[in-house]
């Protein structure tokens, strides 16, 4: 995003769920005051995609949407398993993806994520 006190609060974001994992209180708090910056800032593919966050940790406490993967899969491939593949390491690149929407790989990625989302 544009806006710096938007980056900074995803950096908060961030180093908070390095420190204490998903705290569910302040992280909900925090995306829904995130999502208010990517309102302003007119970009509604990242305030949809913050809605889903911070409504699926409301609903299970934890955020159970995969990380997503670098490589697609033969469909006869069984899924690897990624050790990065946490709870918290999927939220923490959903979040960090939202810093640079110049990127259009960041971009793709949200919209998979979008996509997740509706099939969870």
């Amino acid at each position: 995003m544009e806006n710096q006190k938007a980056n900074k609060l995803v950096d908060k974001i961030l180093k908070d769920l390095d420190k204490s994992g998903i705290n569910k209180e302040t992280l909900i708090d925090d995306i829904k005051e995130l999502r208010a910056y990517a309102l302003e800032e007119k970009v509604p593919l990242v305030v949809k995609i913050l809605r889903y966050t911070y409504e699926h940790l409301e609903a299970n406490s934890t955020f159970l949407i995969p990380i997503l993967d670098d490589e697609p899969l033969d469909e006869e491939e069984a899924p690897a398993v990624n050790e990065l593949d946490t709870p918290v390491e999927s939220l923490k690149y959903l979040i960090a993806l939202t810093k640079n929407l110049n990127n259009k790989g960041n971009i793709a990625d949200l919209r998979e994520y979008k996509e997740l989302f509706a099939k969870y």
